[in-house]
């Protein structure tokens, strides 16, 4: 059975303005920038309200997108009844976040009627090139949406 290439207009648009309810992620100034089956990117530009003392974005905002990432990828394939709150996720940094731009990708691993697991990683971006600066597993409990 091949993969889902298109996304259900209705779903991504449940993505979407779910997203747009999320203050947090206006706060730090981060975007919704691709949103697939089972797959998430998120922007966020470098700037001085997210660094910590050493001038490097902060690890809790790199993990803060790459958890929206791997969540909103995850939501992506659930009903449109339903959404995913994050239960347990690993991070891993691997260098200093120090770019222009930070984009971290969320894909799903196992989607699932009551959970669902997901992998991504944050990569920064100077001039084009990439580096990747963290990786994370997550898990996703299935939840209903409120009504």
């Amino acid at each position: 059975m091949q993969p889902e290439t298109t996304l259900d207009p209705a779903i991504e648009a449940k993505v979407r303005a779910s997203f747009a309810a999320q203050s947090a992620m206006r706060t730090i100034g981060a975007r919704l920038a691709s949103v697939r089956p089972g797959a998430v990117e998120i922007e966020l530009p470098a700037a001085d309200h997210i660094n910590q003392q050493q001038g490097f974005a902060h690890g809790g905002v790199i993990g803060m997108i790459l958890d929206s990432a791997c969540g909103y990828a995850s939501f992506t394939t659930m009903p449109l009844d339903c959404e995913v709150v994050s239960i347990e996720y690993k991070i891993n940094f691997l260098r200093p976040a120090v770019g222009e731009r930070f984009v971290a990708r969320g894909r799903v691993t196992r989607p699932g009627r009551t959970v669902a697991v997901a992998q991504g990683e944050v990569v920064a971006v100077t001039n084009g090139a990439e580096q990747t600066v963290a990786v994370m597993l997550a898990t996703m409990a299935v939840v209903k949406a409120p009504a």
